[in-house]
């Protein structure tokens, strides 16, 4: 039998612009395509119609497809990673197996028990840089140590990618290199125990004038000014390399989210912990009044301050929440509630498309102020004047909450001025302790 390399696509499902199957595809050996649903991953969530599983579905079919025009095909498979290489290794030959790196918790224990079991099997195992421009270790201080505030990462990210630019990886001139295969049939979601979500998945494409004008329409949420590319950065199915070259020549604001996105990616790498502490460990001393009945009405967009409710029933209808928003709800589940934000970090993990665990941690510790970079704790969002700058035509409020200003609307549920001083003095005295 011949020997052959696996590419194994994961949060890189597309061909164009790939460094992991570049590196494959020039190795000397035909490459086999592959692609696991992780049942490790897929077990966890309770949603049987989860958006995401349907995301990624499609995204590997049409994958399937791009493969198949090339005589090759991608083999999909189900269960788990030890699972599925085991048959692999049984059916085939391998080298090697080519992949792109993934930084979240679960993925690099993953990635370092397979890459053991394959060196016993005298397989190699080679990762490539692909999700991000500069991985965590590449942008550190003069010390060699990590930033923990965002602008001068900013500015030494931007010094480093003057020097270096950016590399563009033209894998279709290789796919020659592919195994030519007939291809296993896709996995149907029916049999991983999902249905086929009835949300409308965002496309990936990005206007050039939506980015020109971020800047000057980012902040209000029912223009149409941000990109919602989150779940494709997410998944990969476009290159971060093509939209940072895009952002370079059409807008400073849009670039800055794209280095936001890789601030927080370093932070988890270098401090993996966050994930369930805070980033600030004495912030961990706050005393969370954790109301059940209050997390429920804020689950809802029941709580009596329009822009809170509008945000999270646009959450829950479509997977989505604008970005200003999710800083006011996340505000105000913190500090006028007085409930963790883990437990909002958790719902959105639950709900959210774009949902990566980096930004999604980051961003809560950011509005808590448990976090790197935070926003002081005695910075408390007022949702009525957020409301009043960001949509004070009520188009927003009035798309998600329509009963707003009649009887059925519900009173705020606590006053703003009251939950205000209560947040910054019950912050006070938690970090006042020895």
């Amino acid at each position: 039998m011949a020997k052959i390399n696996i590419f194994w696509h994961r949060r890189d499902l597309r061909i164009h612009d790939n460094a992991g199957l570049h590196y494959a595809l020039t190795d000397g050996l035909p490459v086999l395509p592959i692609f696991i649903f992780d049942s490790n991953i897929l077990d966890e969530l309770e949603d049987r119609n989860d958006p995401r599983v349907t995301f990624i579905h499609d995204q590997v079919t049409k994958l399937h497809a791009h493969y198949h025009t090339y005589g090759s095909t991608l083999q999909v498979y189900y269960g788990t990673p030890e699972e599925v290489f085991k048959s692999i290794l049984e059916n085939y030959e391998v080298n090697g197996v080519f992949t792109n790196r993934d930084y979240e918790p679960y993925a690099t224990a993953r990635d370092s028990a397979l890459e053991n079991s394959l060196k016993t099997k005298g397989v190699g195992f080679f990762t490539f840089k692909d999700q991000v421009i500069f991985e965590a270790g590449e942008i550190l201080t003069k010390e060699g140590e990590p930033y923990k505030v965002f602008t001068p990462y900013k500015n030494k990210w931007l010094e480093k990618f003057r020097q270096l630019g950016v590399t563009k990886y033209d894998c279709e001139a290789d796919l020659k290199a592919l195994l030519t295969i007939e291809g296993r049939e896709i996995p149907p979601l029916s049999q991983m125990k999902f249905e086929r979500t009835k949300l409308n998945l965002p496309t990936a494409e990005v206007s050039d004038a939506l980015i020109s004008n971020y800047a000057s329409k980012r902040d209000f949420p029912a223009e149409h000014g941000t990109s919602r590319i989150g779940v494709h950065l997410r998944f990969g199915t476009v290159s971060i390399r093509d939209l940072v070259r895009r952002a370079q020549q059409l807008s400073e604001r849009w670039l800055s989210e794209l280095i936001w996105r890789e601030f927080y990616m370093m932070i988890l790498a270098h401090y993996p912990r966050v994930t369930d502490q805070a980033f600030k460990p004495q912030y961990d001393r706050i005393p969370w009044l954790n109301d059940e009945t209050q997390f429920d009405q804020w689950c809802r967009g029941m709580t009596g301050y329009p822009l809170v409710d509008a945000g999270m029933r646009e959450l829950n209808a479509t997977g989505y929440m604008h970005n200003r928003v999710r800083m006011v709800v996340a505000s105000f589940l913190t500090k006028h509630l007085l409930i963790d934000w883990r437990w909002g970090e958790r719902y959105f993990a639950e709900k959210l498309l774009d949902f990566e665990l980096s930004s999604n941690n980051g961003g809560w510790q950011w509005a808590a102020g448990t976090g790197t970079d935070a926003q002081p704790y005695f910075r408390v969002f007022n949702p009525q004047s957020q409301q009043e700058k960001f949509d004070p035509e009520l188009n927003y409020i009035r798309r998600w909450v329509p009963e707003y200003g009649s009887p059925d609307y519900p009173d705020p549920m606590v006053p703003h001025k009251e939950a205000r001083l209560r947040a910054i003095e019950t912050y006070k005295r938690a970090l006042s302790q020895n």
